[in-house]
């Protein structure tokens, strides 16, 4: 029993793996599977606004389901997702700079740097990013470690979901 459990533990530690080095986690809040809670992502860029998008036009990448205000704008998204997603999975980019996760985000809170999306958990830490460039680099430069925290933190909730069942 306890090498079947064991097991079952590593597959499911092999199978996040790439996630940590590779691919994004995305946050989708506390509860549910949608990112940006909702918001288009697209149209921060098209439009310059936080827009709500609309279950009818979403599209599934990266483990979440993600929102748009039409057909047009999922489109954009499907051809290059990673050109219009929120930079650290949609964290709070001003949590990020500090070593920490803030998943609580504020669609309306936002800034585009570089042509990059950055969300933060207010207005005022969004207007931070600008006035204070460093809080970018020091971002970019955690953003690793704060990664693996939050795969580790998945891994030991899916364990513990398994294993309750």
């Amino acid at each position: 029993m306890r090498v079947a459990a064991a097991l079952g533990a590593a597959a499911l530690f092999l199978s996040v793996v790439p996630t940590a080095s590779g691919e994004e986690v995305v946050n989708t809040g506390y509860f549910g599977d949608v990112a940006i809670k909702g918001y288009d992502p697209v149209a921060y860029f098209t439009v310059n606004e936080a827009i709500e998008g609309s279950p009818e036009y979403s599209y599934h990448w990266l483990g979440a389901n993600w929102r748009f205000a039409s057909a047009e704008n999922r489109d954009l998204f499907k051809k290059d997702p990673a050109r219009y997603a929120p930079q650290y999975g949609g964290y709070c980019a001003d949590g990020v700079s500090f070593g920490t996760v803030t998943t609580n985000i504020d669609p309306k809170a936002w800034r585009i740097i570089d042509g990059k999306l950055y969300l933060s958990y207010d207005p005022g830490a969004a207007e931070g990013l600008v006035t204070n460039p460093n809080k970018v680099v020091e971002s970019q430069k955690h953003w690793s470690e704060v990664q693996k925290t939050l795969v580790s933190e998945k891994v030991d909730k899916d364990w513990q979901h398994s294993a309750a069942k």
